[in-house]
Order: C-alpha cells, then structure tokens, then sequence
C-alpha cells in the first residue's frame, strides 16, 4: 500500500527545497523592485537625452541643468 516508509522522504527533501526556492525567488523579486537605479533615472540624466534628441536648446538646456543641480 502506497509508497512505503523509504521514498517518504523524497517528498519531505522535494517540499522543503521548493519553500527555500520560493524564499529566494520572492527576495529577489522585492530587492530588484527596490533597487534605486533599476528603473528610475536622474532628472539630468532625462535632460541630457532630451538635449541629445534635440528637444531642447543648448540655452534650455544650460538652464535646466543650473535649476536641476541647485
């Protein structure tokens, strides 16, 4: 009947391995959400693509800058 006493603890190795693995995964998830520079970027950093792109002028861009560092 059933699996007997000897492959018991194939189940208990199997159930164990799996919560240590969910631990790990859901630790990740959360550090790499609050991890600053994962998705946020610097207000220079958005400026300097917008000069680069051509949105602003050199003048704006100057000024911008002057207003973002202070």
């Amino acid at each position: 009947m059933g699996w007997g006493p000897g492959f018991g603890w194939i189940f208990i190795v199997l159930f164990w391995a799996l919560v240590v693995f969910g631990i790990i995964a859901l630790a990740k998830w959360i550090l790499a959400r609050g991890d600053a520079g994962s998705g946020r970027r610097r207000p220079i950093d958005i400026l300097k693509e917008r000069y680069a792109r051509g949105e602003i002028t050199r003048d704006q861009y100057e000024q911008m800058r002057r207003d973002v560092e202070s």
